[in-house]
């Protein structure tokens, strides 16, 4: 039976998480540079006709980009300071682990989130729905991102291929696909293609649900069976015990 350890996932929040922003705020900086800017050169470039594509693509970007950021953190622990051994040797599942880095993950996005919130109030974005579905875009791209971190941090053998590894994929998961820019640029296979990626269902349901676009809704199930299967498939790989 699924019995989920709350104790040790808002500890882990709050340590990796909260303790982050408060002992590092320069961290926060840097999380957003690439997504305000990215934001700065669509309005320039666009002159202000894509913005609500910008911000849409903020939330989206800021969390993926984050959360597969957290690729170095579990190689960090799993391989060189073995912390991941004493959460086997503990009551803690997997599980719990997975979900208490998530949580830290996403709380040390609140900042970025709040900055693009704001701004989607005041360009009048949003309404209590679409708020209501993005926060579950977000739960469901938080896990799903995470989910391939672990994955991809399973495979290595020393810390200094992640950093390399990560900084492609942020590039392929994170800037290609739909995010900062109208889904209906491509051609419908190509969506298919890159939906590989949960930003790009993540996108092109938003751009659809605040009606920048045609609503699709194959994108919400196709967003919802990824984080289940990433998940899952980071539980596989992740290397909890090793032999």
């Amino acid at each position: 039976m699924f019995k989920l350890n709350l104790r040790y996932v808002i500890a882990m929040g709050w340590y990796y998480g909260f303790s982050t922003i408060t002992r590092g705020p320069s961290y926060i900086v840097a999380s957003l540079s690439l997504p305000l800017t990215m934001l700065f050169l669509v309005y320039m470039l666009s002159r202000g006709a894509l913005l609500p594509y910008a911000i849409i693509g903020g939330f989206i970007s800021m969390i993926s980009s984050n959360a597969l950021s957290s690729a170095g953190d579990a190689a960090f622990l799993r391989l060189e300071l073995k912390i991941q051994d004493l959460f086997v040797a503990s009551k803690i599942s997997s599980t719990d682990y997975m979900i208490g880095i998530m949580l830290s993950y996403l709380v040390f996005s609140f900042p970025g989130l709040l900055i693009y919130a704001i701004m989607g109030y005041i360009y009048r974005i949003f309404d209590p729905l679409s708020a209501i579905i993005l926060v579950f875009v977000i739960i469901c791209l938080i896990v799903a991102t995470t989910s391939i971190s672990f994955i991809i941090a399973g495979f290595l053998s020393h810390i200094r291929n992640v950093w390399g590894i990560t900084a492609i994929l942020s590039i392929v998961l994170t800037i290609i696909p739909p995010i900062f820019y109208p889904y209906n640029y491509l051609p419908k296979y190509a969506i298919y293609l890159l939906a590989v990626s949960p930003a790009t269902p993540a996108s092109v349901l938003m751009q659809g649900i605040i009606g920048l676009q045609p609503l699709q809704l194959s994108m919400a199930a196709i967003l919802v069976l990824e984080t289940v299967f990433y998940f899952l498939l980071a539980k596989r790989f992740m290397h909890w015990r090793e032999k």
